[in-house]
């Protein structure tokens, strides 16, 4: 049985202490004593912490999850690794690509390996989509074409993501990521990258809407939307080939139930072939996820996601940052 704490007991760090088959939790971390204490609570044996140095070092620890705001999850992971503990560390892994490097480093050094939580891979309706991916049904790619965003609620311009010192930026390096990791996932890596951001509605310093136009060297073009003014929560993923598409909608609950068509070329053209499955079911991406990073660890193999597909995506966010500065200076 693997060991492991949880560093950040919030939300997302509850979902992965409820959601690691095969993983005892020992330990919650929080800055906020309560917080921990009443996710420790919840778990038989657990005991509860505010000393997050410490708690990545102990003995009979294996593995942290870094579910921390943005600008705590490097240091966090580059410290549990540097202890050789293995890391599942939220998206977007740091503020910056660079704050990533001491983590790959120390991960190199010690033999941790190190996952980053981009669970929409494993949402089931993206699981069949890959599996008929990989078996050429959809021909040559061609483009992806993505959109996702909610509409945040009262109060979110005075939340931690609206604050660049501790978010590193706005839904760009927020859904964005996800959305960027999608499109890498299928159609690899995008050296042009150009995009636009704005703040349209919330008072903030950080964006609230994002455009990406990516282009991976053999010409294949993802455009991407993501934002926070979004008044009914929203996801479309389309894949498209020379022969087919695939369409990813919802992720259940308020981005209503998860569903993939299959739209599939016949000979003579016209109205497709079409294939619909729908997963009214729980989401189990959480699940599903941390169920390979343990297979990673049995087999010590490097995980995917890992930390080059972060640096990847960061990459893209900080060249759209970059651009978006230079036109507000010129």
């Amino acid at each position: 049985m693997i060991r492991a704490a949880v560093v950040g007991c919030g939300l997302i760090g509850g979902k992965r202490a409820r959601s690691a088959p095969g993983v005892e939790i020992v330990s919650c971390c929080d800055v906020d004593v309560e917080r921990a204490a009443a996710l420790a609570r919840n778990i038989p044996g657990a005991e509860s912490s505010t000393d997050w140095q410490s708690t990545v070092r102990r003995s009979d620890i294996d593995l942290v999850f870094v579910a921390t705001v943005h600008d705590m999850l490097a240091p966090i992971a580059t410290e549990a690794a540097a202890a050789g503990k293995h890391v599942l560390i939220e998206k977007p892994g740091a503020r910056t690509k660079g704050e990533l490097r001491p983590l790959r480093e120390a991960a190199s050094r010690t033999g941790a390996l190190v996952r980053v939580g981009f669970n929409h891979r494993y949402h089931r309706a993206f699981r069949k989509a890959r599996e008929i991916f990989d078996s050429g049904a959809l021909g040559k790619m061609m483009y992806v074409r993505g959109r996702y965003g909610h509409g945040g609620r009262i109060g979110y311009e005075k939340e931690w993501r609206a604050q660049p010192e501790k978010s590193g930026g706005g839904e760009l390096v927020d859904q964005g990521m996800h959305l960027i990791d999608l499109a890498r996932w299928f159609l690899g890596d995008f050296p042009e990258a150009q995009g636009m951001i704005g703040t349209y509605f919330w008072d903030m310093p950080v964006e609230d809407n994002a455009f990406l136009l990516l282009r991976t060297t053999g010409g294949q073009v993802a455009f991407l939307h993501a934002t926070w003014t979004e008044w009914k929560n929203l996801f479309s993923f389309e894949i498209c080939g020379r022969l087919g598409k695939l369409e990813i909608t919802g992720l259940g609950g308020s981005y209503g139930v998860e569903r993939l068509a299959f739209y599939h070329m016949l000979p003579e053209m016209g109205p497709p072939e079409t294939t619909i499955w729908e997963y009214p079911t729980a989401d189990d991406s959480w699940q599903a996820e941390a169920a390979d990073f343990v297979e990673d660890i049995r087999l010590n193999r490097q995980p995917s996601a890992g930390i080059p597909e972060a640096e990847a995506a960061l990459g893209i966010v900080e060249t759209v940052y970059r651009g978006a500065r230079s036109d507000h200076h010129q």
